[in-house]
């Protein structure tokens, strides 16, 4: 068994053997434990009662978490010229078509959300094998293909995020920075589980979120209380 460092010591201080957080108390001690030396990630794991392999079991969403994600998302919006100006002033990093997708063609992905119009779709399809496995393909279930560009990259600049179940039934999703304060952590925690419950799949028997542990980046996790959250 490897050794704890000594931050690593330090972090599993905070946390009391075998104890189950509200998630108010989590949010306050991830803080505590954050022993990146940088503005780490706090994210959240959710282990779901469902069958993934199951189309009437697959959850998948989106939401907006009410004080963002802490982090810069860089966004491109692949659009015809008559929505240039719209995704530009909405805040898109990079806005055009043909030369971004010959760009992505090529290999290049340095971007976090594509936004895109129904009829560019059709263009986007073979570039599957490229965004599918980085989680880039724009998706009108999330938001992310639509006539409304200026709101899809508002609402992403602005907190909203995609999540899906994985293949083992858990839901991972970054939900703020270490540097925000708890209450900001435990709001955007809440507006996640929130959503979630409400995306129960009628197929879905028995408890539904079976666990819940809190994190921040290389730091120990702490279990959540899912009780209030269960059904």
């Amino acid at each position: 068994m490897a050794r704890l460092t000594k931050k690593q010591k330090e972090a599993t201080s905070h946390l009391e053997a075998n104890k189950v957080y509200n998630l108010t108390e989590a949010s306050s001690v991830v803080k505590q434990i954050s022993i990146a030396n940088f503005d780490a990630s706090v994210d959240i794991a959710v282990r779901l009662n469902v069958d993934p392999r199951k189309a009437n079991q697959m959850v998948r969403g989106v939401v907006t978490l009410p004080h963002g994600t802490g982090k810069d998302v860089k966004v491109l919006a692949l659009v015809t010229p008559d929505k240039e100006a719209e995704a530009k002033e909405a805040g898109a990093d990079y806005v055009g078509l043909d030369e971004y997708l010959d760009k992505i063609k090529g290999g290049w992905t340095d971007v976090d959300v594509i936004v895109t119009m129904p009829s560019v779709m059709g263009k986007l399809g073979p570039l599957g094998r490229i965004l599918g496995p980085r989680g880039l393909m724009p998706n009108p279930k999330t938001g992310t293909v639509t006539m409304d560009v200026a709101k899809a990259v508002s609402d992403v600049k602005a907190g909203k995020i995609d999540f899906k179940v994985d293949k083992t039934g858990i839901v991972h999703a970054a939900i703020g920075k270490a540097s925000f304060e708890a209450d900001m952590i435990a709001g955007n925690a809440k507006e996640l589980l929130t959503t979630l419950v409400k995306l129960k799949p009628q197929a879905a028997k028995g408890i539904y979120i079976k666990s819940i542990h809190l994190s921040s980046t290389m730091s120990p996790s702490i279990e959540i209380d899912s009780k209030r959250f269960a059904d």
